[in-house]
């Protein structure tokens, strides 16, 4: 009964945040019509949902272009640190699993697979540091080929001395400052 009313006074709050940060940061959408993107958002109520927890995660989600083969906007996580609400965490659940004591919450593959989101790849990772600079004092687990995680290993990246770098880490290791960045597309 009051569930529907408060979940759409909570989408209109969430577009509110949206549309304020859309403005407030157009270099990373040049000639996007924050109207059409209101739109499609409102059209797909599913997709709001996942910005949402992107949100609540502190992922900051921003529309960072457009696919003119699908006809989606693309929203990546904007927020100036590797989202709060999504680090500490090892790279997937094989990697969670290997690990015989002080084991993490969950793996980033995982919670972006529950969120609905995919996790940037290293071509989405640096597109996203041409918008700005991001990571500065953390980290992000990225999309790892599965050459690389076969021998164990799994790919992060990050931004230091204004150079964005791609490191390689043990796949079940976890630290504070390292967590993942997510892409939807609307």
């Amino acid at each position: 009964m009051g569930k529907s009313k408060s979940i759409s006074t909570q989408y209109t709050k969430l577009l509110l945040i949206l549309k304020a940060r859309f403005e407030k940061n157009m270099n990373r959408h040049k000639g996007i019509d924050w109207v059409k993107v209101q739109a499609r958002l409102e059209a797909k109520p599913e997709k709001l949902a996942i910005l949402d927890e992107m949100e609540l995660t502190e992922g900051e989600p921003d529309v960072v272009g457009f696919d003119k083969k699908t006809g989606e906007f693309i929203f990546f996580d904007c927020s100036a640190e590797s989202p709060k609400g999504r680090r500490s965490l090892c790279f997937d659940d094989a990697a969670l699993h290997s690990r015989k004591e002080h084991k993490p919450k969950n793996s980033a593959v995982k919670l972006a697979e529950e969120m609905g989101i995919e996790m940037l790849t290293v071509g989405q990772y640096r597109e996203l540091q041409n918008l700005g600079e991001f990571d500065l004092k953390t980290s992000s687990w990225v999309i790892t080929t599965p050459e690389i995680r076969k021998l164990g290993g799994a790919l992060f990246c990050d931004r230091r001395y204004n150079q964005v770098f791609t490191y390689h880490n043990g796949a079940e290791s976890y630290y504070a400052a390292r967590g993942f960045r997510g892409c939807l597309k609307v």
